[in-house]
């Protein structure tokens, strides 16, 4: 039997510029990267150096001025945006700094809603909904809204959403930066506990060096340049 070498995710000399006034800056310079089911991969860098914009360009919520993005080694960039909404919905996974949950929902609702987004019954989305809150120790929190819930708890909500549709890539940017100590390592060890039992390919934008040490790989972004440390 032959085993494929191909990875699940690539991006590969990826550029990208702003305009500020007469200024162009330069955030991304020929960006590379590849990653595998269940592996974790921590992005680092200092504020401004553009981790965001590469992990938004990661998640098809941005566009690249050049390079191209692979996922199972098929390339995305000539995809409709109607194509590239349903593999975000479908494929990928958001963890956001800011939880956007919406406030008029309780958690349970919160979880469901990509999956009503595509169309899914109420019904059918349910019971996953339940699993993961459970699995993200909430199942005590389900009827709770948003204004009820600790941040930790909303942290852990907006990661259950982010795996209601069983996606193959998650990507989470800065999941722990608003949260205390402890309730950060919580969130941090459910992403890697849980990436790890789905066999999900992870990249995380993080600021916490100690945290990037715990994954399988981390990289610095810098001047433009993406290199593995």
């Amino acid at each position: 039997m032959t085993i494929s070498t191909t990875p699940l995710f690539r991006a590969e000399n990826l550029f990208k510029s702003y305009h500020s006034g007469t200024e162009e800056i330069h955030v991304l310079k020929g960006v590379n990267l590849a990653i595998n089911k269940g592996e974790m991969m921590a992005i680092i860098g200092a504020s401004g150096s553009g981790k965001t914009t590469l992990l938004q360009i990661l998640g098809t919520l941005d566009n690249p001025d050049s390079g191209e993005l692979f996922f199972e080694g098929k390339g995305l960039s000539k995809k409709s945006e109607r194509d590239l909404s349903r593999f975000r919905n479908r494929s990928v996974g958001f963890i956001f700094q800011f939880h956007h949950l919406l406030p008029e929902f309780t958690a349970l609702e919160n979880v469901m809603l990509p999956g009503l987004i595509a169309g899914r019954k109420k019904d059918e989305m349910e019971e996953p909904a339940r699993r993961l809150l459970s699995q993200v120790e909430l199942d005590h929190r389900t009827s709770h809204r948003v204004n009820e819930l600790s941040g930790g708890e909303l942290q852990r909500t907006a990661l259950a959403r982010a795996l209601v549709m069983n996606p193959a890539l998650l990507l989470a940017d800065e999941p722990t930066g608003n949260l205390d100590s402890r309730s950060g390592n919580l969130v941090f060890e459910l992403i890697h506990s849980l990436c790890k039992e789905l066999s999900l390919a992870s990249i995380m934008v993080t600021h916490n060096t100690e945290l990037a040490g715990k994954m399988d790989s981390s990289s610095i972004l810098q001047d433009g340049i993406l290199q593995q440390v």
